[in-house]
Parts: C-alpha cells; sequence; structure tokens
C-alpha cells in the first residue's frame, strides 16, 4: 500500500512557485516549532518523532524551493535546520533501540535480561548525551532566531 499525500491548507494549483513557497515555508516552519515542547522527556519518544518528521519536511521544502529565496539565507536557515534533524535523529535512535530492547527484555532467559540491561544503561546514557546536544541546537535555533527568520523567509 502506497502513502497517502495529504494536500497543504491553502496550496493551490493556480499559486505562482514563490507563493506555493512561501506558504509551504510558513507552514513547515509553523509544524517544526509547534512540536518543541516536551522534548525532554523519555517516557514520551513520540514527541521526538514528530518534531524531527517536522525537520526532515522542512529540510525538503527548502530544497525544493530554494530558487525562491535569497541563497545565502536559504543555506543559513536550512544549515540550522540540519544541524537540529541530526540533534532530534540521534535522541530519536536511543529513543528506537530503547523501545526494542524494552520490548524484548521480558521475552528472554536471564542471561539474555542481564545483557540488556547493561545495553539499556549504556543507552541510557547515551540518551543524556543525545538530551544535551539537543538543547544545544534548540538552544542555537533561539540564539539564532531561526523561527522568525523562517517567518521573514515566507512573506
Amino acid at each position: 500500500m502506497g502513502r497517502v499525500i495529504t494536500p497543504l491548507a491553502g496550496l493551490r494549483v493556480d499559486q505562482s512557485y514563490a507563493d506555493a513557497a512561501r506558504l509551504v515555508i510558513d507552514l513547515r516552519s509553523r509544524q517544526l516549532f509547534a512540536r518543541a515542547e516536551g522534548l525532554f522527556d523519555p517516557d514520551e519518544p513520540e514527541r521526538v518523532h514528530k518534531m524531527r518528521v517536522a525537520t526532515r519536511r522542512l529540510r525538503s521544502a527548502l530544497e525544493v524551493f530554494a530558487p525562491c529565496f535569497p541563497a545565502e539565507e536559504q543555506r543559513a536557515v536550512l544549515d540550522e535546520v540540519k544541524t537540529l534533524a541530526g540533534a532530534l535523529g540521534e535522541r530519536r535512535d536511543c529513543d528506537v533501540q530503547t523501545e526494542i530492547l524494552a520490548d524484548l527484555r521480558p521475552r528472554v532467559g536471564r542471561r539474555e535480561r542481564d545483557a540488556i540491561d547493561e545495553l539499556l544503561g549504556g543507552l541510557q546514557r547515551d540518551q543524556r548525551k543525545a538530551n544535551r546536544r539537543l538543547a544545544k541546537a534548540l538552544a542555537r535555533t533561539e540564539r539564532e532566531h531561526l523561527e522568525t527568520r523562517l517567518r521573514q523567509l515566507s512573506r
């Protein structure tokens, strides 16, 4: 079964490429920043996943619509989105591995559980490290006013 493509609100076939670009960047950037709450809660890994998806969508839109924007600013915001995506990906990897091991743990013998517990301990350390990197990436987006710059780009 193929992926379902959901049309973007406000996007019309009769719009110019530049108008479509502004609309898509605006929508994708709003979706990204709307997902910034609760990222560091290890019991809510879905939040990280959703924000990571939002960065991928925004990154793709910035690449597809690059000709519509001043090259220097487009590259700068794209680089910042990529940095954020990388930090989210690092954290997401820990979440996925933790979930897999936690699901496997009750179905294996004692020896394997001990090994899984060691791995889970290492993943918790990795997750804390990934959270620090993610916090730095988020702080950078604030310091560099990424949200504001994306809004300006989409006007």
